[in-house]
């Protein structure tokens, strides 16, 4: 098995400007035009993390919280939030960058999830994650909470065979 890895070693930065074609009839990014950055972005930071190639398996969340206009400097910054066995989470923050009056606004927030994959397609394991800062501790976290909901929502695990979601909403440990 590989060593671990942290968060930073993932780091994905990506900068685009927003043109025209790329706008709705409000004259912002279109939404899909934001998902496919996102899961471009993610996608390299996932490969980062584990040196191997990786499929999306799910768009986990997305929000669209503000939008980004005809001109807007787009700024995603993707990292691995937690890796399991074969799969990984990777959180994307989404800033609008305005250079001129020095200002950053966090526009968007994106979770996926990657499998890392051999060259006959095959699920392989990946490395740990050691989360470092505040933040990256809290989404480690929170990572096994939305993947033991998305089992149970799936039918691939009994809500009894929970650990983090026990301890969430029975106060389990």
């Amino acid at each position: 098995m590989q060593k671990s890895k942290k968060s930073i070693d993932s780091l994905t930065v990506m900068t685009n400007i927003v043109l025209p074609n790329e706008t709705n009839s409000l004259r912002n990014l279109f939404g899909g035009e934001l998902l496919a950055r996102m899961d471009r972005a993610a996608s390299i930071s996932a490969t980062r993390h584990c040196e191997r190639r990786v499929v999306t398996a799910s768009v986990n969340h997305v929000s669209f919280d503000q939008p980004i206009p005809e001109g807007g400097i787009v700024v995603l910054e993707a990292k691995v939030s937690r890796a399991f066995s074969t799969s990984m989470e990777v959180y994307v923050d989404t800033w609008l960058d305005d250079p001129i009056n020095q200002r950053k606004t966090h526009t968007n927030t994106g979770i996926y999830t990657f499998v890392a994959v051999d060259e006959f397609n095959k699920p392989v394991p990946i490395p740990h994650l050691e989360p470092e800062s505040e933040e990256e501790v809290q989404r480690f976290h929170a990572a096994l909470r939305r993947k033991e909901l998305s089992l149970i929502l799936s039918g691939r695990m009994k809500p009894t065979d929970s650990i983090e979601l026990k301890k969430l909403f029975l106060g389990e440990e």
